[in-house]
């Protein structure tokens, strides 16, 4: 296999990229609970993590290189390309927020959005393994039967396909959990965010990119924070029920 893998001479990420965005949107649409959150709410839910993802995954990439951001911060060209999946997450997270005040909106909606995002990521990567080492998200070398020649003559972990396995499981696992009616509004968006954040904190540690902050990267640490975060929310949301049983 030749890398790019270039499908009718275009190039992958584009097409897989184009596909997890179009995709993901249908599976929204078509799961989505319409009882819940009526449509035109749903939409501005949409637009504000729409543009939160767009604006997180920026932000986050620009630390990567801090020092390449530094020398770079007038250059338009550097500062546009680039991008992560989780600064998306969490600066989609903090525009969903921030939609639902503006429309007054207090239920949950992260629920909705697991299914679409599972997909989405899943075919957002397939482009991202065709694409080979022009991408940047393949892992460090290796000697494990999974390495994978991505041109260059070596074997390296191919934590795209590490990443699709994990996300097609973390999907089947909430939706077994989503049957059972288990916990409360937002539990599996919960459970989706900090397994996704725990997968890419420990898995980066076996990719080639910068480590400027002692032994993490801009992924890690931003990881970090959001596994935090969710372990403190979990945690809050079981005290509360314990609280209403006995209340």
């Amino acid at each position: 296999m030749n890398f790019p893998v270039y499908i009718f001479g275009i190039h992958p990420h584009l097409i897989f990229e184009s596909l997890a965005y179009f995709i993901g949107f249908r599976v929204y649409l078509f799961t989505r609970n319409k009882e819940r959150i009526p449509m035109d709410q749903a939409l501005w839910v949409i637009v504000g993590a729409i543009l939160g993802a767009a604006l997180g995954s920026k932000f986050l990439y620009w630390f990567e290189n801090p020092k390449a951001t530094m020398e770079n911060w007038n250059n338009l060209i550097f500062l546009i390309e680039g991008k992560t999946i989780v600064g998306g997450l969490l600066g989609g997270l903090i525009g969903v927020e921030t939609a639902k005040k503006c429309i007054s909106l207090t239920r949950s909606t992260g629920d909705d959005f697991v299914l679409p995002l599972a997909v989405g990521m899943m075919i957002g990567r397939i482009g991202c393994f065709l694409t080979g080492l022009d991408d940047h998200t393949y892992g460090t070398a290796t000697t494990w039967m999974t390495g994978v020649d991505f041109g260059d003559g070596i074997k390296r972990h191919p934590t795209q396909v590490y990443e699709i396995a994990f996300l097609a499981l973390l999907a089947f696992t909430l939706l077994q959990i989503k049957r059972k009616n288990a916990g409360w509004e937002g539990l599996l968006f919960q459970l989706f965010m900090l397994s996704y954040l725990l997968f890419r904190f420990l898995i980066d540690f076996i990719k080639p990119t910068p480590h400027p902050y002692w032994i993490f990267n801009n992924i890690q640490l931003a990881s970090l924070l959001g596994i935090l975060y969710y372990i403190w929310l979990i945690n809050k949301k079981q005290i509360e029920k314990r609280r209403e049983l006995h209340a």
